[in-house]
């Protein structure tokens, strides 16, 4: 059978909303991930995060997840650190409203391709999540979900097919950004708790 892991890579989050403390809005992004990816089917879960942010990932685990610690907060270093697994998606920390059915079409070209990667909706650079194939293939570039697109990595593979580009979905990088949040969609519950003024629990 097939072992899957999603990994919620808590890197730094590079903007918040004005008048919201930075770390409250980091802290509740990732609760929001981190529970979305606890609800996923036939997958394993884990959070990746750098020494520093240790603390972090002990405040939004649920029960018996994993915490991977990882010298950079890059995909590369997070497929490095996976043992034991066929295939892992990593996921970015700022999209609180991702929908699980989004995280399983980026898993699902690996029955048949290497790699997968999910775009940003909307425009510059940066993935909303990344999947390969375990062990990676050595000629995968550096993976920075901030500043990363499919073409890199096409640019980088013996054939542009080894990489599938599966459905986008929006990530919280800006202030326009938070226009494509839907009320009506479940979850996402700490980053709406803290966009209404209430302080998210700790």
């Amino acid at each position: 059978m097939t072992r899957r892991v999603v990994v919620a890579l808590l890197a730094p989050v590079a903007w918040s909303p004005p008048g919201i403390d930075p770390g409250d809005w980091r802290h509740a992004l990732a609760e929001d991930v981190v529970d979305l990816l606890a609800t996923l089917q036939e997958v394993e879960t884990a959070v990746a995060v750098t020494h520093a942010d240790r603390t972090l990932a002990e405040a939004v685990v649920w029960p018996g997840t994993p915490v991977i610690e990882v010298p950079t907060p890059t995909v590369n270093a997070v497929l490095g650190a996976l043992a034991g697994y066929d295939q892992a998606a990593v996921i970015a920390p700022d999209a609180p409203d991702l929908p699980g059915l989004t995280v399983g079409k980026l898993l699902r070209p690996l029955t048949s391709r290497p790699l997968a990667a999910a775009p940003v909706e909307g425009a510059g650079p940066g993935l909303l999540g990344f999947a390969a194939r375990l062990p990676a293939p050595g000629w995968l570039p550096a993976i920075d979900l901030d500043t990363a697109t499919p073409a890199l990595v096409r640019a980088a593979a013996p054939s542009p097919a080894d990489l599938a580009v599966t459905a986008a979905w929006h990530r919280l990088r800006g202030p326009a950004d938070l226009a494509a949040l839907d009320p009506a969609v479940e979850g996402w519950e700490a980053t709406r708790a803290l966009l209404s003024g209430a302080r998210p629990g700790h």
